[in-house]
């Protein structure tokens, strides 16, 4: 006599996998009422799937697992999605990037690798989003929105022109609270946002949408992103489609509308990412920090350093010009391994990389144990800070890099 498989608390709901289908271009095509339907592929060629109707019913697990197989032995495209999607509930953003068909691979490369460096690049501006609305972040914050991508699953993007990157609803323990749900939900509103302004920039030649819109998260990170999807194209379409299995997030849609931007929007987008940087006032702090890197061009005078930040700011490391006898205190607590507190105002043009009027400089006092351990700590981060430097890291007076920097005297 035929025993039904027990139920796996792994299998998933035949709803949200009804409704994956559905999403992903399957057809319904018929079934037995009331105890399965049977979906074909997007192109009608391929194994169809039976997925039960009641998951109570004797045969429904056997039907979920004969399905799940199928699946993964489909040649269809949108099989590996709607599994990723199965196994890990996850809300989805998909790009649409316009492009001519690149005949050589490594246009195809190119574009591929423009579209995921822009996709990662709006991301990130999400993940900042959901920390603080301001119109230029900078390198503010950076390291802990760059963790809440982490636990993201991306897709691939064959020819550059579609990606789908999968942003798991519970993200796990561990992650940083800008990951998530929090992310899709700051990214699409800031994109709404972002669209309704350069609307009425384009229709008033008015820029005052963009500066409301920073509320919504709306800031010179998303819209450089945006400007680097858009240019070189015919039109950018974004799509973000909610977890079935935990439905559409409190004040959105069950389905929103698509965000579509076509090159006709880049000058009020260029604009209004100058004005984020130009408008966004310098931060006065007192960090912390241990000195990475020294250079002067002679043995007196003042002298320029690199910063590895510990404490009063949130970002990585900051360059500072220093006075004679600053950079000396400075220069003596670097060989003594200790760090040193510096007194300035992070400037927004250099993207917060920049400590301008530099002063009071004191070394900071801590006990054997605490210094090894800070020792040991710069000991790990000066391989990654050369190289950084190798590679043309110090910021110009408009913000971009120049490579170049060399030891000088302490």
């Amino acid at each position: 006599m035929h025993r039904p498989t027990p139920p796996s608390r792994h299998q998933p709901d035949p709803a949200v996998l009804g409704a994956l289908l559905a999403r992903h271009g399957w057809r319904r095509r018929g079934g037995e009422s009331g105890r399965y339907s049977r979906w074909t592929p997007p192109d009608g060629t391929g194994a169809s799937l039976l997925v039960p109707v009641d998951p109570a019913l004797p045969d429904s697990a056997d039907l979920l697992t004969e399905a799940l197989t199928a699946l993964e032995r489909s040649a269809a495209p949108s099989a590996r999605d709607i599994l990723i999607a199965l196994r890990l509930p996850s809300d989805e953003i998909h790009w649409t990037r316009e492009i001519t068909d690149p005949r050589a691979p490594a246009a195809a490369w190119t574009a591929q690798e423009r579209l995921r460096a822009g996709a990662r690049a709006l991301l990130l501006a999400g993940a900042l989003a959901t920390h603080e609305r301001t119109g230029h972040h900078g390198a503010r914050r950076r390291r802990r929105a760059e963790a809440a991508l982490a636990p993201l699953l991306v897709g691939p993007a064959p020819g550059g022109r579609e990606l789908t990157v999968f942003v798991p609803v519970d993200p796990p323990a561990g992650a940083v609270a800008e990951g998530g749900r929090p992310l899709v939900t700051a990214l699409l509103r800031a994109l709404q946002a972002a669209r309704d302004a350069t609307d009425y920039q384009r229709a008033t030649g008015r820029t005052d949408a963009f500066g409301a819109a920073v509320e919504a998260g709306v800031c010179h990170e998303l819209t450089a992103a945006l400007v680097t999807l858009i240019s070189g194209s015919q039109g950018l379409r974004l799509a973000v489609r909610w977890a079935p299995a935990a439905g559409a997030p409190r004040g959105f849609a069950a389905r929103p509308e698509p965000v579509e931007f076509t090159p006709g929007d880049l000058p009020a987008l260029r604009e209004a990412g100058a004005r984020y940087v130009r408008d966004e006032p310098p931060v006065p702090v007192r960090i912390t920090a241990t000195v990475v890197h020294m250079r002067r061009e002679t043995p007196g005078g003042t002298g320029a350093v690199r910063l590895r930040v510990l404490a009063g700011a949130d970002v990585t490391q900051v360059r500072a010009t220093l006075s004679e006898d600053d950079y000396r205190i400075a220069g003596h607590a670097h060989l003594a391994g200790l760090p040193v507190t510096v007194s300035g105002r992070l400037e927004s043009r250099g993207g917060f990389r920049r400590l301008a009027g530099a002063r009071g400089v004191l070394p900071v006092r801590v006990d054997e144990a605490e210094r090894d351990r800070l020792l040991k700590s710069l000991h790990e981060h000066l391989d990654l800070f050369e190289e950084k430097a190798g590679e043309g890291e110090a910021e110009t007076e408009d913000g971009t890099e120049e490579s170049g920097e060399q030891h000088g005297t302490v």
